[in-house]
């Protein structure tokens, strides 16, 4: 088994790396990111997520989910790096800072085969998603209602970014995600074999009252222009959320979260 690396130097090579995992460039070309805090590195354990690094603040892991989290890093073979508290608040978010953090490899899932997709399963596309909080938020959604997987079609915002990470609240780890080109998506639109829902201005049926055959595949658009018209074509059913105010849309986090929920809601039980 390893032992952890004792770092005190603000300037250690390995402190540069991770830092610079803030960054999407370096996030894209390692293909590595930071997630923050032990309940988040638990949730990645429990999903059979190993980091290849894990940081933790001397002084801090002797006993509890800490040590069992270091134990577990170490005993998978991955870098343990315990470091003074002057290192961890250099590496570590400035608001609500957390005493362990993990380095993880990202993943992404393979889209679903048309062919194969079970008629219990909703999936969620998002297209071109500019926001990395609502983007969190929405993959927590997503798990929240058993979605089988996130698609993020198109140039989205990095479902990887520390703000993205900590707004799905250990969900990355769970929830399958895709990334796919517009092309290829309308091409698994064209062929899937229940509702491809989209939410548009042009809708005419209440998203409450509508029947959603399944499998569904939920489409919502990005936060200004919504959805594109080539995306918009290939849904089968155009659905609008009412709203009695004099504005004409939502956060697009809360817009998805009525839809799944609504599209859901058989499924779900107390």
């Amino acid at each position: 088994m390893n032992a952890p690396k004792p770092i005190t130097s603000l300037t250690n090579d390995r402190v540069k790396a991770i830092r610079a995992l803030e960054m999407r460039k370096v996030r894209k070309e390692t293909g590595l990111f930071v997630a923050e805090g032990a309940s988040l590195l638990v949730t990645a354990r429990d999903h059979g997520f190993i980091p290849e690094t894990l940081v933790y603040q001397s002084g801090t892991a002797a006993n509890g989910i800490a040590r069992g989290l270091v134990t577990h890093a170490l005993n998978a073979g991955s870098e343990v790096l315990e470091v003074s508290e002057a290192v961890l608040a250099k590496l570590a978010s400035k608001d609500n800072p957390q005493t362990l953090l993990g380095v993880f490899r990202q993943r992404f899932a393979d889209p679903p085969e048309a062919s194969k997709i079970s008629g219990g399963e909703t999936w969620l596309a998002l297209e071109e998603v500019r926001d990395p909080g609502n983007l969190g938020t929405i993959i927590r959604t997503a798990d929240a209602v058993g979605c089988a997987g996130v698609m993020l079609v198109g140039t989205t915002c990095d479902p990887f970014s520390l703000e993205s990470i900590r707004a799905t609240m250990g969900s990355i780890f769970a929830v399958p995600i895709v990334k796919m080109e517009r092309p290829a998506f309308i091409a698994l639109a064209k062929d899937w074999p229940g509702d491809v829902v989209g939410t548009h201005l042009d809708g005419r049926e209440d998203f409450r009252t509508a029947d959603y055959r399944g499998p569904q595949l939920i489409v919502m658009g990005s936060e200004g222009p919504g959805l594109s018209s080539a995306v918009a074509a290939v849904c089968t059913k155009l659905v609008k959320i009412p709203m009695a105010g004099k504005l004409d849309s939502l956060n697009l986090a809360i817009a998805t979260a009525l839809m799944l929920y609504q599209v859901r809601g058989s499924h779900l039980k107390l």
